[in-house]
């Protein structure tokens, strides 16, 4: 009799169990569902990441010469303008090599100028000596009468002398007169032989000289211009004391102490511009599927939260994971090898309006969200950069500067103004005689 009462009472307690298991299982069907239909509607439409960081372009101060750190004029979060001196050195071994290549310069054009003057000289040295030959021939046409005088003396004179119209004596002096005139006839020719050879040496030190000095001036002379590229050298590096800042930036880990001897390309500090930032965001392999260049990003800052969103664009996919360009890469090629899904760093631009008023700094974390609704964008860029990433005119130290102290020097040591020096190898072709 109680059996029956106890399975009636049980099944009316069923009823609620059977209830919530379905309302429970409903409910997991439909959140399931609206997962799905999200994931279809608006998931499948973003990719996202919190493996993100700000990057930016780091500015190495190396400075260009060696010397000893005179002074200081910017520290560690400092703000500094392109063109600005962040570090001077000892100006005093710069301006001394200067003083030293300007002498140099100056007796150059001295003996560059004595080259041009010596070509005078020893076109006359040559017109002297060609008189001489001149001078010697008439000597050898009187000489050669004085022999032909004396022979038909002696010729006369021993004819009479079968006679005994003519005296021994007198015979023996004729004959001493036609030994006497020979001999001078002699002396004369071998006069008029040094003289052709110093004609013929005189022209080789005219040709020798003219070989150094034709086809250029002064100015453009081989040697003034090696000179003259010594001066500029020195003038260079006297203007490369000054350490300056080649950006705007902030200057940030600051290693140069007063009055440490810094070489030339050793780093002392860093310039980092902040309005220049841009994120890399690390996504895994199996998302950049859908990932195009041109696509919009939207980013938070750990920084800022997400009260700050940055609005970006996908600028770039890198070429490579993270672990291929590891100092020491993964080798897979082992027993016991477990998949690891690699991230491939994708670029994104920042707008430079938010950046000036929501600064970020290099390293801080970000967290990204792509747009992936437009993949009609590369995945790769196949065109070159059409103009440069970055250029400054800083380090240009003026050439015209330099010119100008060269030219001063010259025109200084030439008596008259200087032509103004040509920065080509090739000489101005110009007479000697327009030289000088």
């Amino acid at each position: 009799m109680n059996a029956p009462t106890t399975t009636a009472a049980a099944t009316p307690a069923a009823n609620p169990r059977k209830k919530a298991l379905v309302t429970i299982a409903s409910i997991v069907v439909l959140a399931g569902l609206g997962w799905a239909a999200y994931d279809a509607v608006v998931a499948s439409h973003y990719e996202d990441t919190d493996n993100a960081y700000v990057q930016g372009n780091v500015v190495q101060i190396t400075p260009q010469i060696g010397g000893t750190v005179m002074a200081l004029m910017a520290d560690d979060t400092d703000f500094v303008k392109a063109g600005q001196t962040l570090v001077q050195f000892d100006p005093a071994d710069a301006k001394l090599a200067l003083d030293q290549a300007e002498a140099n310069l100056a007796q150059t054009v001295r003996q560059v100028r004595t080259l041009y003057a010596n070509n005078t000289t020893l076109a006359a040295q040559v017109a002297l000596r060609s008189a001489d030959v001149a001078r010697s021939q008439t000597d050898i046409s009187r000489a050669q009468s004085e022999v032909d005088r004396a022979n038909d003396d002696l010729r006369r004179r021993q004819t009479l002398s079968g006679n005994g119209a003519v005296s021994k004596e007198e015979l023996n002096h004729a004959q001493t007169a036609l030994a006497n005139a020979k001999s001078g006839l002699s002396s004369v020719q071998a006069s008029v032989a040094s003289a052709q050879a110093g004609v013929t040496a005189a022209r080789e030190q005219l040709t020798s000289n003219q070989a150094m000095t034709e086809g250029t001036s002064v100015e453009q002379h081989p040697s003034v211009q090696a000179a003259a590229a010594k001066v500029r050298e020195a003038f260079l590096a006297s203007q490369r004391a000054d350490i300056k800042a080649p950006v705007d930036g902030y200057v940030a880990k600051r290693t140069v102490q007063l009055g440490q001897r810094i070489a030339a390309g050793t780093s002392m500090m860093s310039i980092i511009p902040l309005n220049q930032v841009w994120v890399d965001a690390n996504f895994k392999e199996v998302q950049l599927r859908n990932i195009r260049i041109g696509q919009g990003v939207k980013l938070t800052a750990d920084l800022y939260g997400k009260k700050m969103e940055y609005t970006g664009t996908v600028q770039g996919l890198g070429v490579g994971t993270g672990a291929a360009f590891a100092l020491l890469p993964a080798q897979n090629a082992t027993g016991n090898w477990i998949k690891v899904v690699q991230r491939v760093p994708v670029r994104v631009a920042l707008d430079p309006q938010q950046l000036v008023d929501h600064p970020l700094r290099v390293g801080l974390s970000m967290v990204a969200t792509i747009d992936v609704t437009n993949k009609d964008g590369k995945m790769l860029a196949d065109a070159p950069r059409s103009a440069a990433l970055a250029t400054t005119q800083v380090l240009a130290t003026s050439e015209k500067s330099a010119n100008a102290e060269v030219q001063r020097v010259i025109a200084a040591n030439l008596g008259r103004p200087a032509a103004p020096l040509k920065l080509a190898a090739a000489p101005v072709a110009v007479a000697v005689a327009q030289a000088q």
